[in-house]
């Protein structure tokens, strides 16, 4: 990575889905797919990248078999108009292995549990986690983990599911030390009723998770959580994009120390505890809030060569963890799609 290669200036921001436009859902079916669905993945070309190499050709494929995923929520507008099926059959096009749900009918109207486990399986996709709000304390029967434990984990069984998540920010009781282990504790809870069934809960971060608490300003908020919940219960999921705008956004604390750190290091210091990842690009842009600009994999300055390489070494990296392609705002998110699957697909080390 060009501006990633020392501590203080390997920095990125956070444009938290919360604050996102959404993405227009009314074009046609022969509009979206279009030549983009016309050939396969292997043969589609791939992204052009910013200044680093991605390594396609000849070696040994970086990308470990049977572990692309995609991030549902990266085409919720083609869900929401052209229904699962058909953006299945893309996706089974494009090579994907296995999929993230965020919501089980993405404004598609009624379908069951049962038939979308079986038409995903149809297409040759493995359900492998699901996004699920952790809390909503305004409404008692809202589906969330906090609210509604017991029917979040009957849904993910159903699915036959082994992960079950939450993108949600443990900010649920502040952003003081005390704060962060109240919410590690729902966290350990929500874990051990998980592996009772056979899952593992996990939590994605955005940038926020590794600011500094309020009342010590020292601490950084993501190493809390990584320290008041328990190994066993409790796993994560790195959004890499959003992993490197928290280094962007806070490399110092609120007084001004130097505080850099690597996303990768967290990785590679507890490999066990990080079974899934989004893979998610983006341009440097130091004049943006977030110090990139997110683009289609492959077309940003986000080394995934080296990222998923340096994985792959860690003890049982190739077979233990999973790569989710997401663009949280894709101008075609079938296009994204597609390129995202032909890039990973085509990165190639030498051994």
């Amino acid at each position: 990575m060009s501006r990633k290669k020392t501590a203080d200036a390997d920095l990125a921001r956070t444009l938290s889905r919360r604050n996102m436009l959404g993405v227009a859902a009314g074009a046609t079916a022969a509009a979206v797919l279009g030549a983009a669905a016309a050939t396969p993945a292997a043969a589609q070309g791939h992204g052009h990248g910013h200044g680093h190499e991605h390594g396609h050709g000849k070696g040994t494929p970086v990308l470990p078999p049977g572990r692309l995923g995609i991030q549902l929520y990266s085409l919720r507008d083609k869900v929401s108009s052209l229904g699962f099926a058909k953006v299945f059959d893309e996706l089974e096009r494009f090579g994907y292995d296995e999929i993230e749900y965020a919501g089980y009918t993405q404004g598609t109207g009624a379908i069951s549990l049962p038939e979308l486990r079986k038409l995903a399986r149809d297409h040759g996709l493995k359900g492998i986690g699901s996004h699920v709000n952790y809390y909503d304390d305004n409404n008692p029967n809202a589906y969330s983990f906090a609210q509604n434990l017991t029917k979040v984990l009957d849904d993910a069984q159903a699915l036959g599911l082994p992960h079950v998540g939450t993108a949600s920010g443990p900010f649920r009781y502040g952003s003081t030390v005390d704060a962060w282990k109240r919410a590690a504790e729902d966290f350990n809870t929500y874990g051990a009723a998980a592996k009772r069934r056979g899952l593992k809960f996990y939590q994605h971060n955005h940038a926020e998770e590794f600011s500094f608490a309020t009342d010590q300003p020292d601490v950084r908020l993501y190493d809390v959580l990584l320290a008041e919940t328990d190994p066993d219960l409790v796993f994560l999921e790195m959004d890499i994009y959003w992993a490197y705008a928290g280094q962007f956004r806070f490399s110092r604390t609120v007084t001004g120390k130097p505080r850099p750190f690597d996303p990768l290091r967290y990785v590679l210091q507890q490999p066990d505890r990080y079974p899934l990842f989004h893979v998610k690009d983006g341009i440097e842009d130091i004049a943006a809030r977030d110090g990139y600009r997110m683009v289609d994999v492959g077309d940003g300055d986000i080394d995934y060569k080296r990222f998923i390489s340096a994985v792959n070494k860690t003890r049982g990296g190739r077979r233990d963890h999973h790569w989710q392609v997401e663009h949280d705002q894709p101008v075609d998110s079938i296009a994204f799609a597609r390129k995202s699957s032909a890039h990973l697909h085509g990165l190639r080390e030498r051994r």
